[in-house]
């Protein structure tokens, strides 16, 4: 009888480890980057805006809003509203190296912080929009959403890549 006890438990230790490095696999791989070209990404993230307010700006607005060259990244999308009035706005970078993910994201906060200073007094739903954005790194890609379907957005993110 000890001898079942003992075969048992060796079998239950090997289903435990296989459970857990299944676990910890499942979770890099939701947790990691994406090998897809920032292309496919781009486009996917592009094809789920909402476009009626929302327009492509150029590597000179990025650089005006968040202070940061297009150049210095291996691809960026940048949507803001074509409004001065609205804080709506969707950014995906891929960094070129993983060490320019904290410049990016702490240019991405000081923005924030700077518009929702701008708005505050009189644009309350605006600055609401700013402290409901969603923001996301995986791997070397970047998302930020400010937008009322900032959610939306951010899961066409995630499932592109």
């Amino acid at each position: 009888m000890r001898t079942g006890r003992f075969t048992i438990a060796r079998v239950m230790k090997y289903i435990v480890l296989l459970l857990t490095i299944a676990f910890v696999a499942a979770l890099m791989m939701y947790t990691s980057g994406s090998s897809r070209p920032f292309e496919e990404v781009e486009k996917a993230v592009s094809s789920s805006l909402d476009k009626s307010n929302l327009t492509l700006q150029d590597g000179s607005a990025f650089k005006r809003e968040f202070g940061l060259s297009e150049a210095d990244y291996a691809g960026v999308m940048y949507y803001a509203s074509e409004f001065n009035i609205s804080a709506e706005e969707v950014l995906v970078v891929l960094v070129k190296d993983e060490s320019q993910i904290q410049e990016v994201t702490e240019a991405i906060e000081k923005q924030a912080e700077a518009r929702k200073n701008d708005f505050d007094g009189y644009a309350p739903e605006e600055v609401k929009l700013l402290e409901d954005a969603k923001q996301s790194v995986r791997g070397r890609y970047i998302f930020f959403a400010a937008a009322p379907k900032a959610e939306e957005y951010l899961e066409a993110f995630s499932n592109s890549l």
